[in-house]
């Protein structure tokens, strides 16, 4: 059991706290491509068959679907910035791990533990929602969210070059340096957020996950291997649909749950989920696919003859563009929607598979290719925080914004396993060695268009939303409003020297007073200056710091929120009811 910190503000972020968090997600990401330059070699240098090669690359992204919801909850326990170090730490170890192994197994628990790192993706998230005032949040969570693909598009010719002129180990020993570099930089400048959720971790609900993503991924890798009607390949899709279901069932009837799977069943939030795997999906096609084509000799009269570093390079433009589309996101965001700017992201990427099945013969053509493609992907991957903070509750938006980075985890782990069983299925064999085949990449290209298609249907079902005020974005979970609740209270009963501030009451749209409404007060700086609870007869009662512009924010079960605006500028109380609108009915 937690306790609540309530007697320290958070504490406000410096202008190094974005890059340094962006830094710790783009040193996770590394580790999702890490190896795609050698991964043509990786049965000779294990000394394993291609289909056991394959889980150093699936083993990493597993662990970090696993890890995405669990290393979110403990942030809310024990603190988001204590858990992103702990995340680091643990790639850091498997990096080592790696570094000093031959054997197969050993690189394989190392990639785990590498994998596992993933949960600091949304942990930077949710620092940034606590710690940033609503005019930066914006491009920073689109920045912390890119991540995933910048550090992933840039470690390519990072890792090609390491791999080219020196021993692939040496590739574990970079990312160990990265992930201490990270931590040493947390730990210099990133506050902790003060906030903590009540309650306890759900160790069945993390087991049962884990559990149901294994037995549904190993088939999908092993499929070609086994037969796709023999009967492991079925019996463990079948165990995989028991297990999550039960597991759902579970999470259900707990208090606090890991994943909050009521939240999820909201239409908005479904919908932006499945386009979340959708976006995953696309993603890691065009990294494991244009390294090898851009790499195969081109004695096979479709080959591309170039250098791990060159291939490398040629794909780089994919992580580069990434990083330059979280501003243009902020702006496009801003004045038509982030459920516009998922579809025009999408659109791009379309274009940009669309347009590669022609484009494969030159270098060049495989540059046009990422950039297009890496554009796309940058504005849809930072429009789905967002979409989602504008779909749910501020109760929940901790909570729905976890489960949709493990959407994109399983989106890119899907990938994985799909593409190499296509690659590994339209092989040919040279001299005992086994080509991936042009018909192969095309086969993973039109794979990729069809999720972008499937995408872009249910972006289009997203409900049409206007900008919002930004309002939404500021609210924090329910754990952390009930923290601020407290604090509230326990200043209203500290005495008479508080200052004024607003009271009056929350009032329904027919005029009947609503109890236990959660009024929020936000100031000018985009702030949560002080909530509290209305009391039985509607009333509520809120100091302020300082005079000067706020926004009372309104809500309570059974009706819409409020956003009002007013100004406090004088010795006295101002009051202001609070009316609220009827229950909102999705668009």
């Amino acid at each position: 059991m937690s306790h609540t910190t309530t007697d320290e503000p958070v504490r406000k972020a410096s202008g190094a706290t974005v890059p340094v968090l962006a830094f710790a997600g783009i040193a996770v990401a590394v580790m999702q491509t890490l190896l795609v330059p050698v991964i043509k070699d990786l049965p000779q240098l294990l000394d394993t068959t291609p289909s056991n090669a394959t889980w150093v690359m699936t083993s990493t992204l597993l662990s970090g679907a696993v890890a995405t919801p669990i290393m979110g909850r403990l942030g809310d326990l024990f603190g988001k910035r204590r858990m992103l170090i702990v995340s680091l730490s643990v790639m850091v170890v498997g990096a080592l791990i790696s570094a000093f192994s031959d054997a197969l197994l050993p690189v394989i628990v190392g990639r785990t533990l590498q994998g596992f790192a993933m949960g600091a993706i949304p942990l930077g998230i949710g620092l940034m929602r606590d710690m940033l005032p609503r005019e930066r949040l914006g491009s920073a969570m689109a920045l912390m969210s890119s991540s995933i693909g910048v550090g992933g598009g840039l470690a390519l010719p990072a890792a090609a070059l390491v791999a080219q002129h020196t021993d692939w180990h040496a590739l574990f020993y970079g990312a160990a340096g990265l992930g201490l570099l990270a931590i040493a930089l947390t730990l210099l400048v990133v506050p902790e957020s003060p906030l903590r959720a009540k309650g306890s971790f759900d160790l069945p609900g993390a087991l049962g996950l884990a559990a149901g993503l294994v037995l549904f991924l190993l088939p999908i890798t092993k499929g070609s291997d086994w037969g796709w009607s023999s009967g492991t390949t079925l019996g463990l899709f079948a165990a995989a649909a028991v297990v999550l279901l039960l597991w759902g069932l579970m999470e259900l009837r707990v208090a606090a749950p890991l994943v909050d799977l009521r939240t999820t069943a909201r239409r908005e939030v479904l919908l932006t989920n499945l386009a979340s795997i959708m976006v995953g999906v696309s993603f890691y096609v065009i990294s494991l696919v244009l390294p090898q084509l851009l790499q195969l000799p081109s004695e096979t009269g479709y080959g591309l003859g170039q250098s791990m570093v060159v291939a490398g390079l040629c794909v780089a433009p994919l992580g580069l563009t990434m990083m330059f589309t979280a501003p243009v996101y902020a702006r496009l965001s801003a004045r038509y929607g982030p459920r516009t700017t998922l579809i025009i992201g999408l659109l791009i990427i379309g274009v940009g598979y669309g347009g590669g099945l022609g484009l494969m013969s030159a270098a060049w053509q495989t540059i046009v290719t990422s950039v297009l493609i890496g554009a796309g992907i940058g504005l849809a991957y930072s429009s789905l925080p967002a979409l989602i903070i504008g779909a749910v509750p501020a109760s929940e938006t901790g909570a729905a914004n976890g489960l949709n980075t493990l959407m994109r985890s399983i989106g890119t782990s899907v990938s994985s396993a799909v593409i190499g069983m296509v690659l590994a299925d339209t092989a040919t064999d040279v001299g005992g060695v086994a080509l991936p085949t042009m018909q192969g990449f095309r086969v993973s290209f039109l794979i990729a268009a069809a999720a972008v298609a499937i995408g872009l249907a249910l972006a289009f079902f997203l409900p049409r939303r206007t900008p919002a005020a930004g309002v939404t974005q500021l609210r924090a979970s329910s754990e952390e409003e009930a923290n601020l609740v407290r604090a509230e209270q326990a200043l209203v009963g500290a005495g008479e020297e508080q200052p004024h501030g607003f009271r009056g009451r929350v009032l329904a749209a027919d005029g009947v007073p609503v109890a236990r409404a959660k009024v929020t007060l936000i100031d000018r700086h985009g702030r949560q200056a002080g909530a509290t609870l209305s009391a039985g007869d509607g009333s509520y009662a809120l100091a302020v710091p300082a005079r000067g512009p706020y926004v009372l924010a309104a809500r309570a079960a059974g009706h819409g929120p409020l956003a009002h605006s007013a100004t406090h500028g004088g010795d006295r109380p101002v009051d202001l009811d609070l009316s609220l609108p009827g229950e909102t009915v999705p668009a």
